[in-house]
This record gives structure tokens, sequence and C-alpha cells, in this order.
């Protein structure tokens, strides 16, 4: 018997493990993603921004931000303390007594939970995107990791108030972590403001392509792929029947909520701008992912990709509506982070008897907390230190303002 529960264990952590990794790889998919629909002269620091605010999560997550989100014992100078030994939220497996012996997936939890954190950061990058100082973003990215994140975290997945008291109910992060990054994102870019040449004197909206397509058309199936991690993932275990076709079902609403996204956006493009609009595409398969992430577990098939599409529907009328109020994301992750992952919070209580209006508190008070301690950040930062290049670092492009390399330097702008 003991045999089997550490086989158990072993292989429910293996999955836990794995599905991290899978989470570990959307970093990269955020960052071909953003690389693609940025213009070539601003590709070196989005990459930048993103190699280095992955590992700024990684650090600040293990100094403080899991001990505030699960009330574990993290500290760098007691060794045996690191990722906790009481775990208020781990795993269906976090601990196991076998024979007198007591097994805890501390470590294996940490490492599932530090990727949804970078995860929540990357957003904000996007949408910040060509006119962000680099090391103001990166100052922004230490307090977002290790507390603005943790914070609202431990008030959903941390047996806080929101899910104790509430009733809120997130399977795996539409409000905590893709709603959370993109009113991050929302208060960065208020603070910013848009780039130039964006909005003309007259009102014209002036599109600003991006300088490589297939590199934003990777970057999303990337991010496909590694969302199977990000919410499969998140049923935590693997080892026992129902837990198994659990993550089958997860699998397969998480895949079809996707493509009915990325089809109902690609429609609707076709529809209000007479062609087949791939930027729209790829964000309508993302906001099908986003969609679903609150709950990929309950609905059928069918409902997920209504789901995903409606989605996808709402990305394109939402990246119209923040052109119209002079709202400037360069890669639509506003809209397909926030709008929508208030929609798959609401989506929940299709298939569930989760109320709408524990869902709505939820987003508020995700929002508000954010929105709030952001906006504190971001004035401080901009007091400080600034937060927005030079006129005419921006018209040259930050890669050599901000990073001394370009990023195409055969290529002649």
């Amino acid at each position: 018997m003991n045999d089997i529960i550490e086989i158990k264990y072993a292989l429910d952590t293996f999955y836990f493990l794995m599905s991290g990794v899978l989470v570990m790889w959307m970093a990269a998919g955020f960052t071909m993603l953003e690389a693609g629909l940025v213009r070539s002269k601003n590709t070196t620091e989005i990459l930048t921004k993103n190699v280095a605010l992955y590992a700024i999560a990684c650090c600040m997550y293990m100094l403080m931000g899991y001990s505030i989100m699960y009330g574990g014992t993290t500290n760098l100078f007691m060794p045996d303390g690191w990722f906790g030994n009481t775990i208020a939220n781990a795993s269906t497996a976090d601990v196991l007594v076998s024979d007198g012996e007591t097994y805890y997936a501390g470590a294996s939890d940490f490492f599932f939970q530090v990727v949804f954190v970078a995860t929540a950061m990357s957003i904000v990058s996007g949408a910040v995107a060509e006119r962000m100082k680099l090391w103001a973003f990166l100052a922004f990215a230490v307090v977002m990791t290790g507390f603005i994140y943790p914070i609202q975290g431990v008030w959903s997945w941390g047996g806080g108030f929101l899910s104790e008291t509430v009733g809120y109910s997130d399977y795996a992060g539409s409000g905590i972590v893709h709603l959370c990054g993109a009113t991050a994102a929302l208060s960065g870019v208020l603070f910013l403001g848009p780039r130039k040449g964006k909005f003309s004197a007259d009102g014209k909206v002036n599109a600003i392509p991006g300088a490589n397509m297939p590199l934003a058309a990777l970057g999303m199936f990337v991010l496909w792929m590694g969302w199977f991690g990000f919410n499969g993932g998140s049923e935590l275990a693997l080892s026992s029947v129902e837990s198994s076709n659990n993550v089958a079902s997860v699998f397969v609403n998480t895949n079809a909520a996707a493509a009915g996204g990325l089809l109902a956006a690609l429609v609707l493009s076709q529809l209000l701008y007479g062609k087949a609009d791939l930027t729209m595409a790829v964000n309508g398969a993302l906001a099908g992912l986003v969609a679903i992430t609150a709950d990929p577990l309950s609905a059928t098939g069918g409902m997920a990709t209504l789901i995903g599409a409606i989605g996808g529907v709402i990305v394109v009328l939402s990246v119209r509506l923040f052109d119209k109020i002079k709202i400037d994301d360069p890669v639509g992750a506003i809209s397909v982070h926030g709008v929508v992952g208030i929609w798959g919070l609401l989506a929940v209580t299709i298939n569930s008897d989760v109320t709408i209006m524990a869902q709505l508190t939820g987003a508020a008070v995700i929002f508000s907390w954010t929105f709030v301690t952001s906006s504190i950040v971001w004035y401080i930062l901009k007091k400080v230190m600034g937060i927005r290049v030079s006129e005419e670092d921006e018209f040259t492009g930050v890669d050599i303002a901000e990073c001394g390399l370009e990023a195409y330097p055969e290529f002649v702008n």
C-alpha cells in the first residue's frame, strides 16, 4: 500500500512539474508574439524585457511572493524552510503520510506557481511596448511579482475571503492572472500615453503594423500549447481515474475555446474591415484561451467553443473601443487578458452554481487592488526615474537607446 501511495505521489509531482514546464514555455510565446507585433527598431528591448521579467518573477516570488500567497516559510537564509512545510492550498498530493513519513509537495507547487506570476507580468510588457524605459519597467516588475500579484492571489487561491466568503471561483486564473496583469498594464498605459503618431490631431487612428507576422503567429501557437499546462496543470493531480478524466476534459475544452475564438475574430474582422486580419485572428485565439481559463473543466466541448468564440468577438470590439478612446496598446493585451478575462469569470456561471455577483465581486476586487497599487508604483517611478523614453529615442527606436543593439542590423528601416 505504501508503494502505491508513493507512486501516486511521484506521478502527481511529475505531472505538476511538466505542467509548469509548459507554462514556462508560454514566456517564449509572449516573447515571440510581442517581438512580432512591434516595429523592428523596438524588437531588442521587447526581448530584453521578457527574458528579464521572467528572471525577476522567479527571484521575487521565491524571496517573498510565495510566502505571501500561501503562508509557507520561504526564507533565503533558512534553506530548510524553502518553499515551506505548511502550504495552505498547494496540491491534492501536497501532504502524504506513508509508514510514518510525511511527504511535502512544496517545491513542485512553488515551481508551478512561479510561472503563473511570470505570465501575469508578461501581459504588461506588450501593452507598454515601444515607449517605456527598460529599467522603469523592470523596477515595476519587482513590485508586481513580489507584492501586487501575491496579495490578490491569496484572496482567491490562498484560502482568502474571495474564495472562502464571497464564493468567487477561478479554476486557472482568468481573473487572478490575466485580469491582474491587464489591469497593471492599463494603469501603465494611462501614465505613459500613446506612441507618437498613433493618433492624429483630427481624431484619426493610424495603424502601426508589427515587423514580423510569422513570429507573432508562432508566438500564438506556443502560447496555445503552453495553455494546456496552464489549465491542465491546475487540476493539480493525475494519479486517479477522476483526475485523469478531468485533465482530458480540460485539454479538450482549452483547445476548443482557442479554435472558437480564432474563427470568430477572423470572421468578424472580415465583416468589419473587409479583410481577414491576422492580428485579430491571433488575438482571437488568445482571447478564447483566456475566456475558458476560469472554468475549463465543467463545459462541454461545444460550450467551450462558444465561450471562446464570444471571447473572440469581444476582443475585436474591445480593440476598436480602446482605439476610439485613445488608449494605445500595441499588442491588444488589455483587451485579450483584461476585458475577455472578465467575460471568462462570468462564463463560469453558465456551467456551475457560482453566482454572477460572486464573480463580479472577485473581478472588482482584483481590478481595484491592482489598479490602485500599480498606479502608485507607476507614479513613483515616473517622478523618481521617469518611465517614458525621449521623443528622439522613440523616433529612432528604443533598441539603440535602451539596449545599444539592433535586432535586425542587416535590415534598412
